[in-house]
């Protein structure tokens, strides 16, 4: 039987999924500008894969994280051929992360989170209501 308790376990999952989408986004923006990574290599972009779980009712689902993805799409090519990592015609391999997506990222997962948060508030205020409901 569904219960109003599920829209905390719920939005839980939801507010820990976007959590870390978030901290993926800022070790991507951080990481925009590193020609190099701990492996000598550019950085590659990350994204996270989200996947519905259940927690053991047909009532009560949420949002997990299925796996976190490496971008391996095309590295930036930056001419600057003063650099010593530049090859041989003065291009520096440089991360594949596109700032435009990522700021798009940032606030669609700011907005998730924020919209999860007022779910979890109006969950609780009329849990809260219930209990007043038998006292006069």
């Amino acid at each position: 039987m569904p219960s109003l308790f599920n829209v905390f376990d719920i939005s839980g999952s939801a507010m820990s999924a976007q959590s870390l989408r978030m901290n993926t986004v800022a070790s991507n923006l951080a990481n925009a500008d590193s020609a190099t990574s701990a492996n000598g290599q550019p950085y590659k972009s990350k994204q996270v894969v989200f996947n519905s779980t259940s927690f053991g009712s047909p009532f009560s689902s949420g949002v997990a994280v299925q796996k976190v993805v490496e971008d391996n799409s095309a590295p930036r090519m930056v001419h600057n051929p003063e650099s010593p990592l530049a090859d041989e015609n003065g291009f520096v391999t440089m991360p594949n992360v596109n700032l435009t997506q990522e700021m798009v990222n940032m606030i669609s997962t700011s907005r998730a989170y924020q919209t999860n948060v007022e779910t979890m508030n109006a969950a609780k205020a009329m849990l809260q209501k219930t209990l007043t409901l038998g006292q006069n």
